[in-house]
């Protein structure tokens, strides 16, 4: 199928086709047998301007379980072109991708007896509903600091930065925390030279192999 005006056209595949028809305009050209041009006629949108304002209120955004996009394209549950007619009822928005998704990717849609729009994955499994994003704060700035100050938090410009100032691992002091047959209460602080502090777990590890508790 060739859609387009003039010399600039394109060719599309049929589902492809039915997606740019979903919502654009239309003119209707009739011809005979020999493919002679017999009628043109006027141009007309496939969804009239009322019938999509009244689709803007209804639906607020692409309808896309998780989208929610406000720059949308109307879209016939069942197309036009399988005799689908153009009524609120038969009609969804969609946004550029989702629209794609349900035309050219095996994404299905369709309205359920109780109202309520179900889209199933292109293997035939229902696509959850996702819940509404949370509500963005006039001022989320001063939101959250409120928060913090609630919670007394306190966040400045050094909150970030790691108490490491990059010395070298203190291999003999990280064994006495860590060793499970560790002696002593307390693991030992390293010294002001960067070496551990002399006690009695670091001597008894550095005696011999600790011993064996049965």
């Amino acid at each position: 199928m060739c859609m387009g005006s003039g010399e600039s056209h394109m060719t599309g595949s049929a589902e492809t086709s039915q997606r740019l028809a979903c919502d654009a305009s239309r003119v209707v050209m009739r011809h005979d047998g020999e493919g002679r041009l017999l009628e043109v006629g006027a141009r007309t949108r496939t969804i009239p301007p009322a019938l999509r304002r009244a689709l803007h209120h209804r639906n607020q955004g692409c309808r896309f379980p998780g989208c929610g996009l406000r720059f949308t394209q109307g879209h016939h549950l069942r197309h036009w072109a399988h005799g689908g007619p153009t009524t609120l009822s038969n009609l969804t928005l969609l946004c550029h991708r989702h629209h794609r998704a349900v035309h050219e990717e095996g994404y299905q849609v369709a309205r359920l007896p109780d109202g309520t729009l179900q889209f199933r994955r292109p293997n035939g499994h229902p696509l959850p509903e996702v819940p509404p994003s949370a509500k963005v704060p006039g001022d989320p700035v001063e939101a959250l600091r409120a928060r913090h100050d609630s919670q007394g938090v306190r966040i400045d410009a050094r909150t970030g930065c790691p108490s490491w100032l990059g010395e070298g691992l203190n291999v003999g002091w990280a064994i006495d925390v860590l060793h499970p047959l560790a002696q002593g209460a307390r693991p030992c602080p390293p010294s002001e030279h960067g070496g551990a502090a002399a006690g009695p777990s670091a001597i008894a590890l550095g005696a011999g192999p600790p011993p064996i508790l049965e």
